[in-house]
């Protein structure tokens, strides 16, 4: 059920922080048969904060510890999750090395910031619980040399609901975060999900990416052109983030499919979609549709965008895509990405493609 913040909206923690504090609580139990709760941390800005362990157990020669995420006032598929860190004696002069429990993914693809057959556990949460295992090794002079275990409940079918698998992450989900930080709907979650996905697909050799608004323009897009999974970017409103980063990490194309609604902001100059960050121009749209034949009045006076199209038709749509187009092909025109868009109606029906350079060929 989605949690509808009343008040001022809560920071939470990332998975990596949670893993960190779960690591750190078990690796001193480990060492010193003790537990302490809540367990402290230092975040990589500087900040120490404190984590209550939910559960712990120990046996010979391991210790385990569990910490609860929370996501805050984010809508994150793991807010509430348990976030286990199983410790053990690492071979000697190994120092620590890290293991996918049950709900956390392995990497099977190039592209991604850990190697393949690594555990999904990114670089900044790792050096986070090196940092902290390294500490309470100093503090009993002992080496640092530990077997770290990361799981999270439940984690396969979280996974499921985020790009992991078309990432090439099998088996669950990824430990993430850079700043131990979740700020409430920041959205940078979801941008950086589309740097990956380019990444990934610019390691396996695709040429072609296609970046749709929703799932009908992405299984119409993937089957007009028959993509591979891989090569699907969900790009939601985030125009911007994936042509601006494109800019950096290029392809030869790029394929843009949305609804006539969400492209027609594209087309006015919008890079965010969303409709609480633009809006649709119906004065310059009416003159859109007036240069087609069509009353002005009538296209200006319209409540939405699709009303509009309702009435003048898919010429208007055409339009719309071959302006859309252009405004995405300035932005990516000096890294040589070709530009097409894609667009659909709200039956999931093809009703323009405005291919790169130049044509307009419904």
């Amino acid at each position: 059920m989605t949690r509808k913040p009343t008040g001022p909206l809560r920071t939470g923690f990332t998975t990596g922080a949670c893993a960190t504090a779960a690591t750190a609580a078990a690796c001193g139990a480990l060492v010193t048969g003790e537990w302490v709760s809540p367990v402290e941390i230092d975040l990589p800005r500087g900040q120490r904060v404190a984590f209550d362990l939910d559960e712990t157990a120990a046996g010979e020669g391991w210790a385990r510890a569990v910490v609860i995420k929370d996501a805050g006032d984010d809508p994150d598929v793991t807010h509430g999750a348990a976030i286990v860190a199983t410790l053990r004696p690492g071979r000697a002069g190994a120092g620590v090395t890290f293991h996918a429990g049950d709900g956390v993914g392995k990497v099977t693809r190039p592209g991604l910031p850990v190697a393949v057959g690594e555990p999904a556990i990114n670089p900044v949460p790792r050096e986070m619980m090196t940092r902290a295992v390294q500490e309470i090794a100093t503090r009993r002079g002992i080496p640092a040399d530990f077997e770290i275990e990361i799981a999270v409940d439940g984690g396969r079918a979280l996974a499921e609901k985020t790009w992991n698998p078309r990432l090439g992450i099998l088996g669950g989900l990824s430990i993430l975060g850079t700043t131990g930080i979740v700020r409430p709907f920041s959205c940078a979650a979801w941008i950086a999900s589309i740097h990956r996905g380019v990444d990934v697909a610019r390691a396996a050799g695709l040429t072609h990416v296609a970046g749709a608004t929703g799932a009908t323009s992405e299984r119409v897009a993937q089957a007009h052109f028959d993509l591979p999974v891989h090569a699907m970017l969900d790009m939601g409103d985030f125009a911007g983030g994936l042509l601006k980063y494109l800019v950096r990490h290029p392809v030869d194309r790029l394929t843009i499919a949305g609804g006539f609604g969400k492209l027609t902001k594209l087309a006015q100059g919008a890079m965010d979609l969303h409709s609480a960050r633009s809006q649709v121009d119906f004065e310059q749209l009416a003159d859109w549709a007036e240069a087609l034949g069509a009353d002005r009045a009538e296209i200006a006076g319209c409540n939405t965008a699709n009303q509009a199209l309702g009435i003048v038709g898919l010429p208007l749509a055409q339009a719309v895509a071959g302006r859309a187009r252009d405004v995405a092909q300035a932005v990516v025109a000096k890294a040589g990405v070709e530009v097409d868009i894609l667009m659909i109606n709200r039956a999931g029906d093809l009703v323009a493609l405005a291919p790169a350079g130049g044509g307009r060929t419904a």
